[in-house]
């Protein structure tokens, strides 16, 4: 079991939806960065997702592309990522964090130094956007290995034909994109969202959670009520990039959270 398979197991208890909040990890700075992600669990977020800053982030649109472009411009590298997860775990053993991004950092660093460091500083899974499950061998049977989650993304068009294959080495729980498009883009629609859900956990015992085009608790409300829990992120994103400060960006999250949890 890991933290991420306990906290759902958790949530389930208490009849409640997870809400899984994302930022990117060094924007617009280390320490504001660091401060925001210490105050998420306090606003109500069961886990967090640490995106790491990449020049190339073909899957994200433009608010998260800027967010990253500021955090490697304030500095920001994978070590200091790692030690924002490093600092959260000092004061919370409990919430998941995962780390999503894209494989070439990684691969950069070496699959295997990465995996214990990514284990040292308190990481609970991966998501990886960019590795298929055809590359399985590349990353995610060595972190499964090692004891880490490797969440992997469901989409729009993934066919009743290619999910098995999306589904095989899943764990932790399965991310599903409820838009066809890059993030921030269009707004999540429940009634189209629920179908597709409902075909995903068909097939697996997993979690579900929804993301992409989530911006106000009450689209939160709506998803996570079709879903096990939502994901947000642009419409965080856009809080930190307007400068808010660490409490401002904590209330708007606590709203969201707060809908999620209401479903």
């Amino acid at each position: 079991m890991t933290r991420i398979d306990d906290t759902f197991a958790r949530l389930k208890a208490e009849g409640k939806k997870a809400f899984v909040a994302y930022v990117m990890a060094g924007d617009p700075d280390y320490e504001t960065s660091l401060a925001v992600v210490k105050a998420l669990p306090g606003a109500g977020v069961d886990i967090i997702e640490l995106g790491m800053p990449f020049t190339d982030p073909m899957a994200d649109g433009p608010t998260i592309q800027l967010a990253g472009q500021r955090a490697l411009e304030g500095g920001q590298t994978l070590d200091l990522t790692l030690q924002i997860a490093r600092e959260l775990r000092k004061d919370d053993q409990t919430t998941p964090i995962v780390m999503m991004g894209y494989y070439n950092p990684i691969y950069s660093r070496g699959v295997d130094t990465f995996l214990a460091q990514a284990l040292e500083a308190g990481i609970d899974g991966l998501i990886v956007v960019d590795l298929p499950p055809e590359e399985d061998d590349e990353l995610c049977i060595p972190a499964q290995k090692a004891g880490l989650n490797f969440i992997r993304l469901a989409t729009p068009t993934t066919d009743d034909k290619r999910l098995p294959k999306v589904l095989q080495n899943t764990s932790g729980f399965v991310y599903y994109v409820s838009i066809t498009g890059i993030t921030g883009a269009a707004e999540a629609d429940a009634a189209q969202v629920a179908p597709e859900v409902a075909r995903i956990k068909a097939q697996t015992d997993l979690p579900v959670i929804v993301g992409f085009g989530i911006k106000t608790p009450g689209a939160a409300e709506s998803i996570a009520a079709i879903a096990d829990g939502c994901v947000v992120g642009s419409a965080i994103v856009s809080e930190i990039a307007a400068g808010k400060s660490v409490d401002d960006v904590a209330a708007f999250v606590k709203g969201l959270a707060d809908g999620a949890h209401r479903a």
